[in-house]
């Protein structure tokens, strides 16, 4: 048994981050990934491994499909979900620009195969043969549903790309604004249409719809400024999350947080705000 895993461990740790990469931009959750990527290991071990002619084909389509099965269930979940849902924070050491957060929230509103034909296709590079093998659907229909999610996310594309230097040192600006209440210089950051989507799940206080518009998240940041200066709010680290420029914090309650930026011709347009401590047990 421990010869039996040590193979299987083998020829599947090196495709591990490739596997986590699809499993993860198909949930948006760290966690449903990392099961998924287990449940994989065990079918692995249990393969005839000398029958597969490409180990990475053949993992990547056990994931796919357990994905897929994995978000039937998620759908459900959502349904009853406690405010707005966000996909779980990634830290990126490099720029990762084939999904930013934006993309991601605009997968959440394709069906799981329009999902999966899109991921695989346009963001991974696999050929339409290659995807219908996978998810189990012939290529006419895998082109189409490619052609469908393309349509329904062509809007969440970034239009401007943002400098990660650029980017890092606006949220760090940011940051210092909002926890200080310099409210005049938090005004000049901010688009007209700026809103905020704010993530508790529930579990910790945050706005139970998104806030928008430039007086309405002005006024939300003065009163959270007040609280800021009276409990504290420390900066961990400033990086790309879910590929936009941003942060994590440590806060009065002794819980994370992560705030990420999306930036349009040098303003903050939205601003997004992950406080579920479900969702950050992973940055710890």
């Amino acid at each position: 048994m421990v010869d039996a895993r040590s193979d299987a461990a083998a020829s599947f740790d090196p495709l591990r981050p490739k596997l986590m990469r699809v499993a993860y931009r198909m949930l948006g959750s760290v966690a449903d990934a990392e099961d998924v990527l287990q449940e994989a290991f065990i079918r692995w071990m249990g393969a005839d491994r000398s029958e597969v002619r490409e180990p990475e084909a053949f993992l990547r389509r056990t994931v796919t499909r357990l994905c897929l099965d994995q978000l039937k269930s998620a759908r459900r979940q959502r349904e009853t979900y406690i405010g707005p849902w966000l996909p779980d924070p990634v830290v990126e050491e490099e720029e990762e620009e084939d999904i930013t957060l934006p993309l991601m929230l605009a997968l959440e509103r394709l069906s799981p195969l329009e999902r999966a034909a899109f991921l695989l296709h346009d963001v991974f590079g696999l050929g339409f043969e290659e995807v219908a093998a996978t998810i189990g659907r012939d290529p006419a229909a895998c082109r189409q549903l490619a052609a469908r999610a393309r349509t329904h996310i062509r809007e969440a594309r970034p239009r401007f790309q943002v400098d990660k230097q650029h980017g890092i040192a606006l949220a760090e600006a940011f940051f210092a604004a909002s926890r200080s209440g310099d409210m005049k210089t938090l005004g000049a950051m901010l688009a007209t249409d700026v809103s905020v989507h704010a993530d508790g799940g529930g579990k910790r206080s945050a706005a139970t719809g998104p806030v928008t518009g430039f007086d309405a998240v002005m006024k939300l940041h003065e009163s959270l400024a007040a609280l800021f200066r009276k409990n504290g709010s420390t900066l961990v680290r400033a990086g790309l999350i879910n590929g936009l420029p941003g942060f994590i914090t440590l806060e009065a309650d002794g819980e994370l947080q992560t705030t990420a930026l999306e930036i349009e011709d040098g303003k903050i347009t939205a601003i997004y705000v992950v406080r579920n401590p479900d969702k950050l047990r992973h940055l710890h």
